[in-house]
């Protein structure tokens, strides 16, 4: 699953991306039929992972799989984002990177207005 439609920009500290996707009735972590402000931790996730595969392979390499084992300091803004009328945007910037671990920090915005923000730890394996 992967939830970034496209990627805007990114460099070695920082990327965003842009979704389209929280409106779709398929979406795969709907239910209820909602899609809750809580998933935007997942798109936040994803856009670690995202960037990670765009340094391994500018490096020649392949990104090193990872697991999600913190989320700090998350704010959620809305309740549920499937009824959002545009795209959904990520900014996240790398905060450490290490042999064993990365943590970012990521920001996801609709139509300007702040949805969701904190900070994700992941160890790679």
């Amino acid at each position: 699953m992967c939830l970034w439609d496209e990627v805007l920009a990114w460099n070695a500290g920082r990327i965003h991306l842009r979704a389209r996707n929280h409106r779709d009735p398929g979406h795969p972590l709907r239910s209820g039929d909602r899609l809750r402000a809580v998933h935007l931790c997942e798109y936040g996730a994803q856009a670690m992972a995202v960037h990670g595969g765009l340094l391994a392979s500018g490096a020649g390499g392949v990104a090193r799989a990872g697991l999600l084992v913190a989320l700090r300091d998350v704010r959620l803004h809305v309740d549920r984002i499937d009824r959002l009328p545009g795209a959904i945007e990520c900014a996240a910037e790398l905060l450490a990177a290490g042999e064993a671990s990365q943590q970012y920090a990521f920001r996801i915005h609709h139509a300007g207005d702040l949805l969701a923000e904190g900070r994700a730890t992941a160890m790679l394996r």
